[in-house]
């Protein structure tokens, strides 16, 4: 949204007002994705100078982004070491237990308790990210709830047929290495050498 604003700041001719807002009247600045302003010279340029304004005044500046501040490419290098200037955490997807955990709680919010063979089964199937994992959890409650039914092992298995198809079709890099150096009758260590 920053991004998007600053755009309609230098197109409406409201960069005052824009930074007013964002420099003098914010206590804490969140950004989700930061790594779309890559490559934006003029974006940059507005957030380079809000970021410093904010830092020096001890504001609180919290971005996400999907990889680490180095491996962001058409980044400028002043942006790039102000972002490695605070804390980096490196969240990675969460495992079984913390899905199914994840899983208890948002159904707890929702007063809809599936059985553990229900959650394990959400938790097993869907490992790519915690968004992933709510859309199946609320594809199931919203089915519940439309249909005045109980969640069943069995229906989560019907209900989550495609999540759980594309969870299986997920292939990792060491599978396939193994495959071609089965059909070429050959090692994997072969297969990687030069």
């Amino acid at each position: 949204i920053f991004g998007i604003k600053m755009v309609n700041a230098i197109r409406y001719e409201t960069t005052y007002e824009f930074r007013k807002k964002y420099r003098e009247t914010c206590d804490i600045l969140l950004i989700d994705d930061i790594q779309f302003i890559a490559g934006k010279e003029r974006t940059q340029e507005e957030f380079f100078h809000t970021f410093n304004t904010l830092y020096e005044s001890r504001k609180q500046i919290v971005l996400t982004s999907d990889r680490s501040p180095k491996d962001i490419q058409h980044l400028e290098e002043r942006l790039r070491s102000r972002f490695n200037w605070g804390l980096i955490a490196d969240i990675q997807v969460p495992d079984t237990e913390t899905r199914v955990a994840i899983l208890r709680k948002r159904a707890e919010t929702a007063n809809i308790l599936p059985t553990d063979d229900v959650a394990y089964l959400i938790a097993d199937k869907v490992r790519s990210n915690v968004r992933d994992l709510e859309g199946a959890f609320n594809r199931l409650s919203a089915f519940a709830v439309l249909s005045k039914s109980e969640i069943t092992f069995d229906l989560a298995q019907r209900l989550l047929q495609d999540v759980m198809s594309s969870a299986r079709a997920a292939v990792s890099f060491e599978s396939i290495q193994r495959m071609v150096a089965d059909h070429y009758h050959i090692n994997v260590d072969d297969l990687k050498s030069a």
